[in-house]
């Protein structure tokens, strides 16, 4: 299918590795543009081979981050954000310190908002703008050892929520995709927390994980990034202010 992508602009941030990295080489091969943004450039060196790919290094938890990524864009036209990135470090509720919330929620929350606040208004005047959120399945129910995700993850999908439905009718949709386990760096760390708690190898906590899913195997980040790449084109026009869990069906909830 033609997902028409051609002439359009899109964010990606974590583009260096994992879900992010995955999408960003599919909207390449939709021959869009696309501007990717990681804290580590040297990571993104592959992808700047690609024609129409442009590397911006930019910590966005940082104060200055969207003034530095605005001026780096140049005035550019954004169609699309892919709004995703680390999460916090895997802990059960009485092992974290208050600095533990503050960190995360400036890692997971915070610089969502103001990016927002700058680029939904310039796609509301453009008339078109895709932005999806990559989440995690926690939104749904929570997970253990990560409830630092758990509870800023949630406050991301309601103010998605929120937002979409205020600027329903401008043809700007925000969406939320929700993963469960994929093959990738940030799903290591959960099974070797799992491991230090328990006593089991890595590679035991990585095959119970695999016997518990329904469809007996962990995600692919390239199939996480062929949903995602839909809602960025316009056969998604009439989806807004959902979030999908993409986890191969461990949430047993009739709404996972």
């Amino acid at each position: 299918m033609d997902l028409q992508l051609k002439n359009k602009t899109f964010l990606v941030f974590g583009a260096s590795s994992g879900l992010g990295r995955a999408v960003a080489e599919a909207l390449l091969k939709e021959n869009a543009t696309v501007i990717g943004v990681a804290r580590r450039k040297a990571l993104l060196k592959e992808l700047e081979e690609n024609a129409g790919f442009t590397a911006i290094e930019q910590d966005m938890t940082a104060d200055d981050a969207v003034v530095n990524l605005v001026n780096a864009i140049g005035g550019k036209q954004v169609d699309g954000i892919l709004l995703n990135g680390g999460g916090p470090p895997a802990m059960q509720t009485l092992e974290t310190k208050i600095e533990d919330w503050d960190a995360a929620y400036h890692l997971l929350l915070r610089w969502k908002v103001v990016l927002l606040k700058h680029f939904i208004p310039l796609m509301q005047l453009q008339g078109w703008g895709r932005v999806l959120f990559v989440e995690s399945g926690s939104v749904k129910q929570p997970l253990e050892n990560l409830v630092l995700s758990n509870a800023f993850r949630v406050a991301v999908v309601n103010m998605a929520k929120t937002l979409s439905q205020e600027i329903a009718g401008s043809n700007v949709t925000l969406n939320v995709l929700a993963p469960g386990s994929h093959d990738t760096d940030a799903i290591n760390r959960v099974y070797e927390k799992k491991s230090e708690q328990t006593g089991l190898s890595f590679d035991e906590v990585r095959m119970q994980a695999i016997n518990g899913s329904p469809m007996k195997r962990i995600g692919d980040a390239s199939d996480f990034a062929s949903l995602a790449v839909w809602f960025f084109s316009d056969f998604s026009k009439y989806i807004n202010g959902q979030t999908i869990t993409v986890d191969g069906g461990i949430n047993k909830s009739i709404f996972g």
